[in-house]
């Protein structure tokens, strides 16, 4: 049998917390928490199919093909190698040097 678990949590701002309170600690709102109970029971019936499983497993740098991804142009020569043709949409870059460079 699974053990439950139960939480409260505020309706306001989602606050939880392992016991109930008169007024939310997050939003200072008075009478807003709400029990909820949680199974943790394991799901052991779960299957993973092959691409589920190929997406899981480790690849090397050199598989991955990034010839295809669209950038964006950064207008300057010297960004743009650094950053392999330009800034790919959706990544994230982060830039780092000396004070006042």
């Amino acid at each position: 049998m699974a053990k439950e678990k139960t939480v409260f949590y505020c309706n306001n701002c989602g606050n939880e917390s392992v016991r109930w309170a008169g007024k939310c600690p997050s939003c200072n709102e008075w009478n807003t928490f709400v029990e909820k109970t949680l199974s943790t029971e394991k799901n052991k019936s779960q299957f993973y199919t092959a691409k589920e499983i190929q997406a899981k497993t480790p690849q090397t740098l050199s598989s991955i093909d990034i010839t295809n991804e669209e950038r964006i142009d950064m207008k300057d020569t010297e960004f743009n190698r650094v950053l392999g043709g330009g800034l790919v949409y959706g990544s994230l870059v982060l830039l780092g040097g000396e004070p006042g460079i």
